[in-house]
């Protein structure tokens, strides 16, 4: 597995095993069973764990996974091992965010984890016309200051937010973000700022909930309701992309490049965007260890000229998502923002 330094002293693995599907919502979970997943990922070479505070029970999964990681294979092993949560406060709570709630869901987290300084935290804000967004950034930096925070990093900002939040001194290591084939919105603006600021880029959704797969190739265009959340949100994507008939082209394009890597669509959607610039990792989602496989060939792969000449060609087809990073899923009356949850961090 490809890792890759970010900071001073901090490396993490090029693809990073996300926990939303191990969260509330996705079916039961078998906590012993996620644990030997999560070892399972850890000794093949993917290292680095993504959660949240808002993902039900994953925290803590994650936390017992470090104590057994540890017990098998020794701290020297454990010290490899990176796990990046999220500071998600409640729409309800934006208005009357003060330091010490924002501490005391870091020392919620820290609990959760087992960890006296957590990682990576990645701040999130719902909404930017509730004022307090840039003070929380300054009080998420006085707790790395303290030492409760390793890295201080973002998910889903736009760029102007970004750029005033770093101007005013807090130090930013990187920005999760939806970024795929399907979604270019950080192309417009957000990836040269990340040039000029010095932070990495981790990429969700490239694999968009799973359309970009084997499962959707030759199929007709599915009809509402889909099946879960997830398939709801990239569908609009693909909506706005250029619809059904352009997402078949892509996904026959990417078969014909899988063949000759001699691995599966969804592979190489992902190792495409580890090409783009300023990408450091990919987050891919996984119950458990079947994917294993087909995850390690992310990094693996080496996509030729002709094979990323190919999906561009299909890709000057495609219509511009309007707005910059996140811009539709924060419109709450809008197509994108209607089918979000708000309010997550219950805290516990």
């Amino acid at each position: 597995m490809q890792r890759i330094t970010i900071a001073p002293g901090y490396d993490i693995s090029r693809v990073i095993r996300g926990g939303w599907q191990l969260a509330g919502g996705h079916g039961a979970i078998d906590a012993d069973i996620a644990i030997e997943d999560m070892i399972a990922f850890a000794d093949a070479g993917i290292t680095t764990f993504d959660c949240a505070d808002i993902y039900t029970g994953v925290e803590e999964l994650i936390g017992r996974f470090r104590l057994a990681y540890k017990n098998l294979r020794g701290a020297e092993a454990l010290s490899r091992i990176r796990v990046h949560t999220k500071f998600v406060p409640d729409l309800a709570v934006l208005p009357v965010i003060s330091k010490a709630y924002v501490e005391g869901v870091i020392d919620t987290s820290r609990k959760r984890l087992n960890l006296d300084c957590l990682d990576l935290v990645q701040f999130h804000w719902w909404a930017y016309d509730i004022p307090g967004w840039l003070e929380t950034g300054g009080w998420l930096k006085e707790l790395h200051q303290a030492g409760k925070i390793g890295k201080i990093s973002g998910t889903n900002f736009d760029t102007d937010h970004i750029e005033a939040i770093v101007g005013a001194g807090v130090p930013f290591t990187s920005l999760q973000l939806q970024y795929s084939l399907l979604d270019r919105r950080p192309e417009k603006r957000m990836v040269q700022l990340a040039a000029e600021k010095n932070f990495a880029l981790f990429c969700y959704g490239t694999v968009a909930g799973g359309f970009l797969g084997d499962r959707w190739l030759d199929q007709p265009e599915p009809e509402h309701p889909l099946e879960n959340r997830s398939l709801t949100k990239y569908k609009l994507i693909i909506d706005d992309f250029g619809g059904w008939d352009l997402f078949q082209a892509l996904l026959s394009t990417l078969r014909k490049i899988a063949d000759r890597h001699q691995v599966d669509i969804a592979t190489v959607a992902s190792a495409a965007m580890l090409t783009k610039r300023g990408v450091a990792a990919v987050i891919v989602g996984a119950r458990n260890r079947d994917h294993l496989p087909s995850n390690l060939a992310i990094a693996d792969i080496e996509l030729s000229v002709t094979d990323l000449a190919e999906i561009e060609a299909i890709l000057r087809q495609a219509n511009p998502l309007d707005g910059d990073v996140y811009t539709l899923e924060r419109d709450r009356e809008g197509r994108h923002g209607s089918i979000m949850k708000y309010n997550l961090n219950k805290g516990e």
